[in-house]
């Protein structure tokens, strides 16, 4: 934290804003601005995601970083545990997504009508019947690495929309590691979060 951006480690099962009815109004943004003061949300996690969130603590630090994201000049970093022993050590999905409208919030590959997405992965260990995987997603769509890792063959463990029944946990095995983002004086900085699987 400094007098420009907080960076908080968001709880998986914890909203990133306020939902529309009262009683989803605990979120991260509303925890924030109550142990903070003045603190707004520049992106989002998916509510089962935990990780990192930066929040800014003026106007210009939150439009400072909503160009920087709107600019893809964030670098985020992710942890997941994936279904199955991936074979290659690293790699690149390259697939364009879009919503699926019939089953929203779901979203779905489709070569004809989505937008570009593009995700790089590595492999940072391999376990007995699962892989640990480091991922950088390139472009930020909605449910872009639970959606990637599907269409691989390697949903993420603990997915409830992506991922196949067999693989239980106690919770989506997806954790936002590792933010790089600049200072509105242009400084770069970066906060890292450690997996907890």
């Amino acid at each position: 934290m400094d007098e420009e951006v907080i960076a908080v480690v968001k709880p998986a099962g914890l909203l990133s804003v306020p939902g529309k009815p009262p009683e989803m109004d605990d979120c991260v943004e509303t925890r924030a601005q109550r142990a903070f003061g003045r603190a707004f949300i520049c992106h989002r996690l998916d509510m089962a995601t935990s990780g990192l969130i930066l929040l800014a603590r003026s106007k210009a630090a939150q439009r400072s970083l909503s160009m920087q994201f709107e600019a893809r000049e964030i670098s985020k970093t992710y942890h997941a545990l994936v279904q199955g022993e991936v074979a290659e050590d690293a790699g690149e999905i390259d697939l364009p997504l879009r919503t699926d409208w019939p089953n929203r919030p779901l979203q779905m590959v489709c070569p004809e009508s989505g937008k570009p997405s593009r995700t790089l992965w590595e492999v940072e260990e391999r376990r007995d019947g699962a892989t640990l995987l480091r991922l950088t997603p390139v472009t930020g769509r909605s449910h872009q690495l639970r959606v990637h890792l599907m269409a691989i063959g390697h949903p993420i463990v603990g997915d409830p929309f992506y991922g196949e029944g067999e693989a239980e946990a106690p919770r989506l095995m997806l954790h936002a590691s590792r933010i790089e983002w600049r200072r509105v004086d242009g400084a770069g900085c970066a906060a890292s979060a450690p997996h907890p699987f």
